[in-house]
């Protein structure tokens, strides 16, 4: 049998993945106006799959359209993106207790592995291979949960991670690394219960580490944006 080989992303997915996570981390702050060209010219592809990107975000409601202003980034704040890990963190609670009692040898010793791993990526400072190695350890978690509609939901739940700027939040790798060993001793134990509140802290931590991050970066920018403002109105009325 041939392997399944999956499906190439859409470039306007990929344009939207890219901008949503700019959007989440905080390096486009709520305000700031997002035109399709600059959006194609960094991603190297043209308007037209840039600009069905900006109109999917804002069908999420990550853009607002302003007449004669084009795209900007809606508002946004830390709480917003808590409430998001919130639901994640429930839906995943409820894979880890499936997976927790569907785990067979092989399958934690599969999870052992990548947590070895990850664990070597973070004491390299190797925040690629963290960030790609966390992503395993979860996905193989859903995979044993053995239910794929949850499974589908969840993965409509993370794509609002910015999973390319989420292991240069610090804090994080060394948060992934410690959390990820609770998770794997219920799921060792086979204990649903511990699965469930082991992988909720984790993620209600990682989303406390995002949304901390978030606030900081908006704040300083608008800290910035201020000063900016009155070194404009003093050089006016100088």
């Amino acid at each position: 049998m041939d392997p399944v080989v999956p499906p190439t992303p859409q470039l306007s997915d990929v344009a939207s993945s890219y901008v949503r996570a700019l959007i989440m981390s905080g390096a486009l702050p709520p305000g700031t106006r997002v035109r399709p060209e600059m959006i194609a010219e960094r991603l190297g592809i043209s308007t037209t799959p840039a600009r069905e990107a900006l109109q999917a975000l804002r069908a999420e409601g990550f853009l607002d359209l302003e007449p004669r202003k084009g795209f900007q980034v809606a508002p946004l704040s830390g709480d917003d993106i808590r409430d998001l890990f919130r639901v994640q963190a429930l839906i995943s609670a409820e894979l880890a207790a499936r997976a927790a009692e569907h785990a067979r040898p092989e399958d934690i010793a599969r999870l052992e592995a990548i947590q070895d791993e990850l664990t070597v990526a973070a004491s390299r400072s190797d925040l690629d291979a963290v960030e790609r190695l966390n992503h395993r350890f979860h996905r193989e978690i859903n995979l044993l949960a053995r239910s794929r509609k949850i499974t589908w939901a969840i993965a409509l739940v993370t794509r609002y991670v910015p999973r390319q700027f989420y292991a240069s939040i610090p804090g994080w790798p060394e948060s992934t690394v410690e959390d990820h060993g609770a998770v794997l001793d219920a799921i060792r134990a086979h204990d649903p219960a511990a699965a469930r509140a082991a992988i909720e802290r984790h993620i209600a931590h990682a989303g406390e580490l995002l949304a901390s991050h978030f606030d900081e970066r908006i704040q300083s920018a608008s800290v910035i944006d201020d000063a900016m403002t009155g070194e404009r109105t003093a050089a006016s009325t100088g």
